[in-house]
């Protein structure tokens, strides 16, 4: 899964960067306290990021058709979003080609972590090691009669490598957790620790209000203190794509 390339079509413009840790809802958090948690951090990086080339505006009326979505491009004639499917679907034509190693699909979705008001992105899977054929990033209006906004170098599209056949091959179960004696016991552990963390945040003196949260998880320890048995990362470092383009 090492190898992802983008054939981009001549002429056209393209660009796509490792997404970014950052959101600006995060850091508008109180005491950017969004960032505290460790899961979000990490599925914000988890990929790279396809940018808008050119601002525009959409609006939905409501119907079924192609016309009733109108687009109105700005600072310029072209726009990269069309009104394609009908059905209230917003759709960006990528202009390249992803090849992937054998076996490696390319897993297609909207920008992670980035909600954006009245529209909504679609997913999808693409096969990379084989086709041929270019694929649409796809918007759907949430609401009618109200007017979005695409920026230029806004993110529309978030895309990352994904192994064939690995999903078939999970044997999902469910048990209960008594079953597991060592994992109920550090879920108490955390579950009694977190109570009494909580509680004593209202006091300012406490330990608890000096640290402010608890850090195991972001740290990779258990509630027992052990290290986590299989690795830990708190940080994606992904490469960008190299550009040869001339």
């Amino acid at each position: 899964m090492k190898d992802l390339t983008a054939f981009v079509l001549d002429g056209h413009p393209f660009h796509i960067r490792p997404a970014p840790l950052e959101r600006t809802w995060m850091d508008n958090s109180p005491q950017r306290f969004a960032y505290r948690c460790l899961p979000l951090n990490i599925a914000n990086t988890y990929g790279w990021e396809v940018l808008c080339t050119s601002t525009f505006s959409a609006v939905w009326d409501g119907g079924g058709d192609k016309e009733a979505i109108r687009i109105v491009p700005e600072g310029g004639d072209t726009c990269p979003a069309v009104s394609h499917f009908g059905g209230g679907v917003l759709t960006f034509h990528i202009p390249c080609l992803f090849q992937t190693e054998a076996g490696i699909d390319l897993f297609v979705t909207g920008p992670i972590n980035r909600p954006k008001d009245a529209i909504s992105a679609l997913s999808g899977v693409v096969e990379t090691d084989w086709s041929p054929y270019t694929f649409t990033m796809n918007w759907l209006f949430t609401r009618s009669g109200q007017r979005v906004r695409f920026e230029e170098g806004e993110p529309i599209c978030h895309l990352f490598p994904i192994r064939r056949g690995d999903l078939e091959e999970v044997s999902p179960s469910l048990r209960q957790l008594s079953e597991n004696p060592e994992l109920e016991h550090e879920q108490k552990t955390w579950s009694e620790n977190r109570t009494a963390f909580n509680a004593s945040l209202s006091d300012p003196q406490s330990k608890a209000a000096q640290e402010q949260w608890q850090k195991s998880y972001f740290q990779g320890t258990t509630p027992s203190g052990q290290p986590a048995a299989h690795g830990h990362r708190s940080r994606l470092r992904l490469k960008p794509f190299k550009e040869t383009i001339e």
